[in-house]
């Protein structure tokens, strides 16, 4: 299944991006970033439909919370960011 991970700095600013998702009827997972795309240190991420990917942007910029890295899955299992 092809999604796209919202990478977030740390768990609560996570938490945040999932609930202004959710509360505008996008369904948003939180999970920790694949070390794959976290880099150094841990972040987590909010995984969004891809469907689901354009709305999610949208409502996120709304509320001044749209500055982060963008990744969608591979056919492998690998990552490759969004440019957008």
């Amino acid at each position: 299944m092809v999604y796209y991970l919202i990478v977030c700095r740390s768990l609560t600013y996570a938490q945040r991006t999932a609930s202004v998702l959710e509360r505008a009827g996008i369904t948003a997972h939180i999970m920790r970033s694949p070390k794959a795309i976290a880099g150094e240190g841990c972040s987590h991420s909010v995984k969004v439909s891809h469907r689901r990917l354009k709305d999610a942007l949208v409502v996120l910029r709304r509320v001044g919370m749209g500055n982060n890295r963008i990744y969608i899955t591979e056919g492998d299992g690998s990552y490759k960011e969004v440019a957008l």
